[in-house]
């Protein structure tokens, strides 16, 4: 089964619920987190709620919203 490539809206009249929108996950600088490719790491820049620049210790990456592989330890 594919995705759809626009989102249905929700109709007022409808008997279901709306879907609901995952919060935007926010980092501050120094938070510890994790990725799923490079493993642990520490943010050290913030871009403005679009990416935030990640420390890995061999690498540092910058992971751009909605970060869907990386979470907060």
């Amino acid at each position: 089964m594919t995705k759809p490539a626009v989102t249905r809206r929700h109709l007022p009249s409808s008997p279901f619920k709306p879907p609901v929108t995952p919060p935007l996950k926010q980092f501050a600088m120094g938070d510890r987190v994790t990725h799923d490719e490079h493993g642990l790491g520490r943010v050290i820049g913030i871009e403005d709620e679009t990416a935030v620049l990640v420390d890995f210790g061999s690498l540092r990456a910058r992971i751009t919203s909605p970060y869907g592989k990386l979470s907060k330890l």
